[in-house]
């Protein structure tokens, strides 16, 4: 069971880039998946979250607006498009999954999570 985060980069502000969250050895249609991340001497923290079908979908509010949270239940990947991107926005991206929905007021808590990706750094310049 393992999720892989990719698509991070180096990016200019107002720019845009897309990540992908894939998973090997179960399938992530039945899972409910969280994008959080890190920035340096920071907690993690929830940007986006999507249910298995994809039919509902929460944003941080930071980020509401800006970033796009989709997935591809064929390919087993769940994606965060982001654009106007900003500096602070820098921070090592992680995508999780659940096998049971969160409440609505606790999507963003880390500690529901058991299945982690290794994170992919977004680094935003100004």
């Amino acid at each position: 069971v393992q999720l892989q985060a990719s698509g991070g980069g180096l990016v200019q502000a107002g720019g845009s880039l897309r990540l992908s969250c894939a998973a090997s050895g179960f399938t992530l249609n039945n899972y409910y998946v969280t994008w959080f991340r890190q920035a340096p001497g920071k907690e993690r923290e929830g940007v986006s979250y999507i249910s298995t079908r994809g039919s509902t979908t929460y944003y941080a509010g930071s980020v509401k607006g800006r970033f796009t949270i989709s997935r591809d239940n064929a390919k087993n990947t769940v994606y965060l498009q982001m654009n106007s991107l900003k500096p602070e926005d820098t921070a090592v991206y992680f995508c999780a999954a659940k096998a049971s929905r969160p409440i609505v007021s606790a999507w963003m808590l880390p500690s529901l999570y058991y299945n982690w990706g290794h994170g992919t750094q977004v680094t935003v310049s100004s």
